[in-house]
């Protein structure tokens, strides 16, 4: 029997302040060596359907975290039309099975897994490595106002005291995205540039789709942490090259594959010049000057699909949540 969750009954299963911990679990253990993680492979899909370019792309994600009961694979669909169709950029499913036996054993909405674990990466990226605020709170700023932001928002929210939070997107999706997080009593408010998103912030997200940089370098204050999520392939990038050439470090959940970003194509560093994040995750961190910019830079890991989904799997059947269905 395999135990099927919809996106209403994963969200019921879901509490972000404790997938925050899963995460940094997993990205520990990832470091350590302590996961199965092959490599990933990302396609053109839907060329031949409404011309001859792409539509979107497809992404096959398997991991499993040693010591586990299931293994993972997360399938994505990545199709950035879609928002023109009122529909999620972003839609997927995890599959857990057995490791013991091979047997399938649940299938899970998995759009909303992947959003709370991305965000969780900011999250943890803040408890470990954001700089000393000057009071008791930090400022925020994100580029970007679709799902993902709003994730980041409430993930880091979970870790931090936030005074200010500002959101930009070139489109009016900005306010929308402000109102949501005011809703979930977050401070924000959208702005009109990304340079008043950035200038002043504590701790910067760029959570966008972009094939170009996102907000000018000389926007970014001394001292500030950067954490970007949006570029997984070559062609995408979000952040000027003289940011990461300007910081003290660099981090990355998934160096080798971080480093065939257009982020990093566009700088001098390469997967060698990159941290696990699990490092600091670790060991902390303990940065070189107060002045220092320090850098994440996150392509998503199957890692934290399995730990996330084993968690919210655990909490549904606990709950009697789901459908059982023969195969």
């Amino acid at each position: 029997m395999m135990l099927v969750l919809s996106a209403a009954e994963v969200d019921k299963n879901l509490e972000l302040a404790r997938l925050v911990d899963v995460v940094d679990d997993a990205l520990v253990k990832q470091a350590a060596g302590e996961v199965e993680r092959p490599h990933r492979p990302h396609f053109p899909v839907g060329a031949g359907l409404d011309g001859d370019e792409a539509i979107g792309t497809g992404i096959a994600m398997p991991a499993y975290v040693h010591g586990a009961d299931h293994y993972a694979t997360k399938l994505v669909g990545v199709h950035e039309g879609n928002a023109k169709q009122g529909l999620p950029t972003i839609n997927a499913q995890v599959v857990l099975t057995e490791a013991r036996t091979g047997l399938p054993k649940a299938l899970m909405a998995g759009t909303t897994i992947t959003n709370a674990r991305t965000g969780c990466i900011g999250a943890v990226s803040v408890r470990a490595l954001a700089p000393e605020p000057d009071g008791d709170s930090l400022t925020l700023g994100i580029v970007g106002a679709g799902a993902q932001a709003r994730w980041q928002a409430k993930a880091i929210e979970s870790v931090a005291t936030l005074s200010d939070v500002r959101i930009y997107s070139p489109s009016e999706s900005r306010t929308a995205c402000a109102t949501d997080l005011r809703e979930a009593d977050i401070p924000a408010r959208a702005v009109d540039t990304s340079r008043d998103a950035v200038e002043g912030a504590d701790v910067v997200v760029t959570a966008t789709t972009a094939t170009e940089p996102v907000f000018p370098p000389d926007a970014l204050d001394a001292g500030s942490l950067v954490v970007a999520v949006g570029a997984f392939t070559a062609e995408m990038q979000e952040l000027d090259s003289q940011i990461l050439e300007r910081a003290e470090q660099t981090f990355a959940d998934v160096p080798d594959e971080a480093a065939e970003t257009g982020d990093l194509l566009a700088s001098h560093l390469d997967a060698d010049d990159l941290i696990e994040l699990g490092v600091p995750l670790t060991e902390g961190y303990v940065r070189k000057s107060p002045d220092g910019v320090v850098v994440v830079v996150s392509v998503g890991s199957a890692t934290l699909d399995a730990a996330a989904g084993e968690t919210i799997y655990r909490e549904a059947v606990e709950a009697d949540d789901g459908t059982e269905v023969p195969l």
